[in-house]
């Protein structure tokens, strides 16, 4: 984090060029790179393989090497370039250690405010001093962040999130990673995202859950390498229990109702409609046939 904080410092808030990434079949295809993520990205890696050439890396700007060794580091060297390039300090730099492709230690580090999150062994501090999440048990009380509501893919996704943004007290936007370090210090109660990639939350999962809170997918199921997949990209994490479960019940849909959320959204009371009159009909039916 060091080594990463000191390339980035170089460019904060000074003229740099700034390259499009194009994703296609993202909800936001075109996302900015600069010479500062892949400097800082590459001063941590060659620190890591220098000390430790048995570990593998795992890079949003380098690419992948030994990813299948027993310890693997993932890095985001900034996460939130739109707010670095825009000289705006919500970025940070986000380093993970996997054991067996579970989040065992993360980092987010925010090298211009000199702010470090550290989560490992069961507790998570800022700058050496223990942080712990707490914060609304109802959605109806919380605060909600996302990075931005464009970050849902049409459908399925922007549904859900709508659904569940009209539930909570205040939704916010813009934060990137640092929401998630707020929230393991105490001033958010929720974080729901999506179109994330591994290195987006690896390192986020210790410094949320070492703190107290709990981190999903939108299933409920436990983020790590190899869940990577089955995640498709979307996150929860919350203060508390209550709040993660009731968060959950929204957003992972039941098993019935998730084809029909792929309907465009003007077919929704159709069907409803069709859907009531065809279960009516059937209770109907039933009934006759038990009359004596």
């Amino acid at each position: 984090a060091d080594a990463a904080g000191a390339v980035i410092r170089r460019y904060w808030r000074a003229p740099v060029d700034v390259e499009s990434k194009h994703e296609p079949g993202r909800p936001v295809a075109e996302s900015p790179v600069t010479i500062a993520d892949r400097e800082a990205e590459a001063a941590m890696r060659q620190r890591i393989l220098a000390r430790y050439p048995s570990h593998g890396v795992y890079g949003e700007e380098l690419g992948q090497w030994q990813t299948e060794a027993e310890f693997v580091w993932v890095l985001d060297p900034i996460d939130g370039t739109k707010s670095f390039i825009t000289g705006k300090p919500l970025f940070g730099t986000l380093i993970a250690l996997l054991r067996h492709g579970r989040p065992v230690l993360g980092v987010v580090d925010q090298c211009v405010l000199g702010e470090r999150w550290v989560g490992a062994n069961g507790e998570t501090r800022l700058n050496g001093a223990r942080v712990r999440c707490r914060g609304a048990a109802r959605l109806a009380d919380s605060m909600l962040y996302a990075t931005t509501p464009h970050m849902f893919a049409p459908g399925v996704e922007e549904r859900r999130f709508a659904r569940l943004r009209d539930r909570v007290k205040r939704p916010l936007y813009g934060c990137d990673c640092y929401a998630y370090a707020l929230l393991a210090s105490g001033f958010v109660d929720l974080v729901v995202e999506a179109d994330l990639g591994v290195y987006d939350y690896c390192a986020l999962v210790p410094v949320v859950t070492c703190a107290g809170g709990r981190m999903s997918d939108w299933n409920g199921q436990e983020l790590t390498l190899a869940t990577a997949k089955d995640c498709n990209a979307r996150v929860v994490a919350a203060a508390t229990e209550s709040l993660w479960a009731e968060a959950l019940s929204i957003l992972s849909g039941s098993p019935w109702r998730m084809p029909f959320e792929r309907l465009p959204a003007r077919l929704g009371p159709a069907v409803t409609f069709v859907l009531g009159a065809a279960c009516g009909a059937a209770l109907t039916l039933v009934a006759a046939r038990r009359r004596p």
